[in-house]
């Protein structure tokens, strides 16, 4: 009997492969040198010439543009993973912090850069499911519900963020566990649901 033959997506291209690498070094030496590293640094650290990288990216603000578009779509996937509408409301907490504490380097760069991601991908892969988390723990009296579920978030994103900025003192576990664990203490809903 022959096995059924599977579609699998194509190797990524060259070109691909090189514009990763530079996302890559450059979220990286971002988020170690806060901000400053040059776009020469970059280049040596993905391995390329300063030309080599000014052909894939022009510009500064272009190549923090593709960081956040990889650093979104990355945490939509890991959000997705996560199955946040399967799991008690505590435990989505703590995958939803997980999902954006693992995209590391990414995350502190754009909280730092203050990048402006493009709305529509920022709403679909990232606040929306949050939201909808948020909402679901409103809706069972578990999360308070003075504060809207759009406020939450963003307060859920800035404390991760902040979480990230010092987790030189903490690894990812113990950021994840006190991330999730003061955002849940300060969002559980009280007497009445507030």
């Amino acid at each position: 009997m022959v096995a059924p033959m599977v579609a699998s997506a194509p190797p990524p291209s060259i070109r691909e492969r090189i514009a990763a690498a530079i996302v890559e070094a450059a979220a990286r030496l971002f988020a170690e040198q806060d901000g400053q590293a040059s776009m020469g640094e970059v280049a040596a650290a993905a391995g390329i010439s300063r030309a080599t990288l000014y052909r894939y990216f022009p510009s500064r603000e272009l190549l923090l543009e593709k960081l956040a578009q990889v650093s979104l779509s990355e945490t939509g996937e890991r959000l997705a993973a996560a199955r946040l509408e399967q799991v008690p409301i505590p435990e989505g907490l703590t995958r939803a912090v997980g999902a954006l504490v693992t995209v590391g380097d990414h995350y502190i760069v754009l909280a730092r850069e203050h990048v402006q991601p493009d709305p529509a991908q920022f709403e679909q892969q990232l606040a929306a499911p949050l939201r909808a988390l948020l909402e679901r723990g409103q809706a069972a009296a578990e999360i308070r519900t003075d504060l809207s579920a759009t406020w939450l978030t963003e307060a859920l994103l800035g404390l991760v963020a902040s979480g990230l900025l010092s987790a030189d003192t903490h690894g990812a576990e113990e950021a994840v566990a006190a991330v999730a664990s003061l955002f849940l203490e300060g969002a559980r809903a009280g007497p009445a649901g507030t």
